[in-house]
């Protein structure tokens, strides 16, 4: 007998419909996969026998072939246990439905329970993309499921649960999605807590507010990493596609928190300096998604900048320009989005102190060149803002007076935001970091002060080409938090000091 039903294979964050055919017929009893199936594929027929038996049903005497189609895409991972499972019943006859309108995903234990898998969400879309209405999924991953609207998601526990709903004897509601209140990680997290360093909380807010990469500077215990820690705090609330698309990449790679299933806030990734270039950018058989790509509609925070492998910061290069990573893989090309806001943090010198006002640097100039010098000059370049961090003195610690909330920040945030949204509307550009150099001149408008302010530091500072779009484009922002419709040349003026510490650490 034959039988055929539908599930949905995942390539990356990209998902396309697979048709489960099964044929059990005479012979000598053999189980075969076909279809292009990796490892975890081919297991599946030692899960999906054991399950069948355990949950009392009968497992056909006979050959047994199972076709994964197209047959001309790799398939990976266990998502096909359950259609693969159910198929086989069918062409068995120990189950007759019509499940023609339906999609199954899932994995199957040895006792017929439905294990959790990833990249639900997109499965959601593309089953509702291709007009099916039903898609029985992993209990655990039903509510991430139901955020699509438009499609019945079942939440399957274990098989004789699913035959059960199938047959009609014992139906399985329609999960609906609820909203959580999530406790997400920086609900504790305030700029208020933070005492002094008024010049970086300043050039933290431009960089929340037009989407900047930014590098602080200074010795240790000076407040960097609890600076970085609080920029997601300030950034623009997430839209609800924003949400959709950072929560299909958590998906897709298996860290997606069940009790949560879209990610409402937007994601703060802190990889530790030994992380690989495969672990920052995505990599695998099949590329899963990188710290990059997690970090997207997000920041990125990289502690100890010049610690990280020399590879690993260059790999940074490309997707911070281009706001996208491809890996290429023998089983194809992926291409994860990654629209961050990139903050790195670092000492002046391997002792910390160089430079510091009362504490003696212990390293030689030879080391302090070699330290900062890990640092390559493309990479920063593509630093929109560089701001020193200084040691916070007594007086400032000590003060009983109240520094600014991130509430009241990001209220000036979103007003520089909305204003750029309105300015950049049918572009595709949703913030100013993104400007392409053809549109400088169209939207970074200069009084002639301005422009003549520009051109002596661009002479006297000796400027690179990208320095000057990224000293426009941050100029632009200033001026959107004070909504000026103009650049002036207190804007440049800000904007080129927000970019001077290369000439004080790596000119010297």
């Amino acid at each position: 007998m034959f039988s055929k039903l539908i599930s949905i294979g995942l390539f990356g964050i990209d998902t396309y419909m697979i048709e489960i055919e099964a044929d059990v017929s005479g012979g000598l009893p053999s189980f075969d996969i076909v279809g292009l199936p990796d490892a975890a594929v081919k297991e599946s027929r030692d899960r999906v026998r054991a399950a069948i038996k355990n949950c009392g049903y009968k497992f056909p005497t006979g050959r047994i072939t199972v076709n994964l189609a197209p047959a001309d895409k790799k398939k990976e991972g266990s998502v096909y246990d359950l259609p693969i499972l159910i198929a086989i019943l069918k062409a068995s006859n120990q189950l007759d439905i019509d499940v023609s309108d339906s999609v199954f995903v899932g994995e199957v234990s040895l006792d017929g329970r439905v294990r959790g898998v990833g990249g639900v969400l997109a499965m959601a879309i593309t089953a509702l993309q291709n007009g099916i209405k039903k898609i029985y999924v992993p209990k655990e991953n039903a509510m991430e499921g139901a955020v699509i609207e438009g499609v019945e998601v079942y939440g399957v526990d274990n098989i004789s649960d699913l035959i059960a709903h199938l047959n009609n004897t014992n139906p399985i509601p329609p999960t609906e999605y609820c909203q959580n209140s999530e406790e997400f990680e920086n609900a504790m997290l305030d700029f208020k807590d933070v005492k002094g360093q008024v010049l970086p909380k300043k050039a933290l807010e431009v960089a929340a507010a037009g989407g900047h990469n930014i590098l602080l500077i200074g010795p240790p215990g000076a407040g960097k990493s609890m600076l970085a820690k609080r920029l997601p705090t300030i950034l623009p609330e997430m839209t609800f596609e924003e949400s959709i698309e950072t929560t299909k990449i958590h998906s897709v790679a298996g860290v997606l928190n069940s009790k949560f299933p879209i990610v409402t806030t937007r994601p703060f990734r802190a990889p530790h300096h030994t992380v690989s270039t495969a672990g920052l950018t995505g990599g695998g058989t099949i590329p899963k998604p990188g710290e990059i790509s997690l970090a997207h509609n997000g920041v990125l925070f990289l502690d100890e900048l010049p610690e990280f492998k020399r590879e690993v910061m260059e790999a940074l290069r490309q997707p911070l320009e281009d706001g996208k990573v491809t890996v290429s893989r023998v089983s194809g090309s992926v291409t994860y989005p990654s629209e961050i806001t990139f903050v790195a943090a670092m000492n002046p010198c391997p002792c910390g102190f160089y430079g510091h006002p009362t504490k003696p640097c212990t390293c030689s100039s030879n080391m302090v060149h070699k330290y900062l010098n890990r640092i390559s000059g493309p990479m920063l370049d593509r630093l929109d803002i560089h701001v020193e961090v200084p040691p916070v003195d007594f007086n400032s610690l000590n003060t009983n007076l109240p520094a600014e909330s991130s509430a009241e920040i990001r209220t000036r945030v979103n007003k520089a935001r909305k204003i750029q949204v309105e300015r950049y509307k049918g572009t595709g550009i949703t913030c100013n970091a993104r400007l392409t150099p053809s549109m400088l001149k169209k939207f970074c408008v200069m009084t002639d002060e301005a422009n003549e302010f520009l051109r002596r530091s661009f002479d006297d500072l000796g400027l690179s080409a990208r320095a000057y779009d990224r000293i426009l484009k941050v100029a632009r922002t200033i001026a959107d938090l004070q909504e000026s419709e103009k650049i002036d040349k207190n804007h440049i003026f800000s904007a080129i000091r927000f970019r001077s510490l290369d000439r004080k650490y790596w000119g010297e």
